[in-house]
Parts: C-alpha cells; structure tokens; sequence
C-alpha cells in the first residue's frame, strides 16, 4: 500500500512540474514551427503543392464529367452542381488565416 502511494505521489508531483514545464516547450515549438512555416523557401513549395492539387482536382473533375458516370452523376444533379462545385473545389490559400508568399 505505501509504495502504491508513494507511486501515486511521484506521478502526481511529476505531472505538475511536468505541465508547468511541457507549456513552455510546447510554446517554443509553437513559435518554431510557425516561423519555418513563414519561411519564404516554406511558402514556395506550399505553394508549388497547392497548384498541382488544383491542376489534378480539375483534370480529375473534367474526366469524370465526361466519362459515362458523370454523364449520369450530371443528369441527376445539374441543378445543383455550381454549389456541389463550390463545397468541393480546393481553397485557394493554403495556410488557412496566414496571407500566402504570392504567386508563382
């Protein structure tokens, strides 16, 4: 019994210290790994990413249209493929809230 508690107490004593500790680390990765994502090198290829996405989902959606299936797909929802478009386009910025480094 004293050595389960004595064990209960070590675990609770490390995950304060450990918490305290882990917050600051957490944070400094954080900052880290935000200011490699603002890194223009970081951005370039993000970008260069996104536009090959963007080319493979458009290719992608002109072959199914016109392929047998999407002929019925169309058929069965033409009055609403503009809003099906709209949900399943890509966005166009990669970074979500973070402006992108620009065109290429």
């Amino acid at each position: 019994m004293r050595g389960k508690l004595l064990f209960l107490g070590g675990l609770a004593a490390g995950f304060v210290l450990g918490s305290r500790a882990g917050r600051e680390k957490y944070e400094e990765i954080r900052a880290n790994a935000q200011k490699l994502w603002d890194h223009p090198t970081v951005q370039e290829a993000a970008g260069v990413a996104q536009a090959q996405a963007n080319k493979l989902y458009t290719e992608g959606k002109d072959k199914l249209q016109s392929s047998k299936l999407g002929e019925k797909l169309g058929a069965t929802h033409a009055t609403s493929s503009a809003s099906t478009d709209e949900l399943l386009a890509p966005s166009d910025n990669f970074s979500g809230s973070k402006g992108s480094s620009g065109s290429l």
